[in-house]
């Protein structure tokens, strides 16, 4: 008699969470958090991403692309990677930009394929605004190499000791 009960409070707790879960197979493949451009003076380079998150399974390889309108003309610039097994985050950015201007927002079209590229398993589109113009950004470098270095430019001769 109490192993019955016990069943029938199991099965009916199983079917309660079964009723109230979320169904993986309809929430997107991915979600897209955040974004924006990022302005690096030290090296005078701007570009603008996001980060896309696979939160279903989806199969090995399949390829994330990103098209980026281009804010100083032309046609857009496509950023791809493969998704794969070992992450599910993916900071997809776009090349070095000119031409920012402040407050104007720029498109981005974003689609994930299946690993042969014949099926879209998910597209959205974004826009991002940048809050400054990227002539805040100096021509040349400020630094080069990896640690930072002082721009060896006409100035750096004169301050030596």
């Amino acid at each position: 008699m109490i192993g019955i009960g016990m069943v029938l409070v199991a099965a009916l707790a199983f079917a309660m969470g079964w009723a109230t879960r979320d169904d993986p197979t309809k929430k997107p493949a991915i979600i897209i958090a955040g974004g924006g451009f990022i302005y690096n003076y030290r090296v005078a380079e701007v570009f603008y991403g996001f980060t896309a998150m696979v939160v279903r399974p989806v199969s090995n390889g399949s390829l994330l692309v990103a098209e980026f309108e281009d804010p100083g003309g032309g046609p857009p610039l496509v950023v791809e990677k493969r998704v794969t097994a070992r992450t599910s985050r993916y900071g997809m950015r776009s090349p070095p930009v000119h031409g920012v201007v402040a407050h104007q927002p720029y498109h981005v079209s974003i689609t994930l394929y299946d690993r042969t590229r014949t099926e879209v398993l998910f597209s959205a589109e974004k826009s991002y605004a940048a809050r400054m113009s990227d002539d805040v950004v100096p021509d040349q470098p400020l630094t080069v190499g990896p640690g930072y270095h002082p721009f060896p430019g006409p100035a750096a001769s004169s301050n030596r000791i």
